[in-house]
């Protein structure tokens, strides 16, 4: 359990932040890069849940949010032998929640026609705010990927942040009247 009763403690004031195995790495670092980006990513899914109508789909993206809070601690966690086993003292992400959003990718899609043409972000104000949910989430993978070509990353973590966006590319085009307000890209169009 968290337990926070101070909110500032100056101790970041050097430009260093503590991690969860009680090391100190620079703010500027690709490791807090990373978590930063999955906490740009869960503060837009968050802004998207104001404007998600169906109460199902807020809740999945509220599970989603609570995933990226995991997230963030699996990468707020270095490996010191290369291995992401979840333990009770160290919190990892696991398979089983990418197989989680597979699913729900797999679930969604089926009620959508098929794609015949790249979508433009857009649409419902609903589907907008989960594309750019969707966009930040690229942008925190790109910042995992980074961390993981000059330290150790849990693939799982890997994987599941790559999957989320996918699921919210398809949840956009769900919160686009399942796809009928697809905004169509029409290659060429202002030549």
């Amino acid at each position: 359990m968290v337990k926070l009763n101070k909110i500032y403690t100056r101790t970041g004031d050097d430009g260093t932040t503590g991690l969860v195995d009680g090391s100190r790495t620079a703010k500027n670092s690709a490791r807090i890069a990373a978590i930063g980006k999955v906490d740009e990513a869960n503060s837009a899914i968050g802004l998207a849940i104001c404007a998600v109508p169906n109460i199902q789909h807020r809740d999945l993206l509220t599970k989603i949010q609570n995933d990226l809070f995991d997230l963030g601690a699996d990468l707020a966690t270095p490996s010191a032998d290369g291995k992401f086993e979840p333990s009770d003292m160290v919190l990892r992400m696991v398979r089983a929640q990418t197989d989680w959003i597979e699913q729900k990718i797999d679930q969604l899609n089926e009620a959508l026609e098929p794609l015949t043409s790249f979508v433009l972000p857009g649409g419902s104000e609903a589907a907008a705010r989960v594309h750019v949910s969707r966009v930040c989430c690229r942008s925190a993978e790109r910042a995992v990927t980074e961390l993981a070509q000059h330290e150790d990353v849990n693939p799982a973590a890997s994987s599941y942040i790559n999957r989320l966006s996918d699921f919210l590319f398809v949840l956009a085009r769900v919160a686009n009247d399942e796809g009928r307000g697809d905004v169509k890209w029409v290659p060429g169009a202002n030549r």
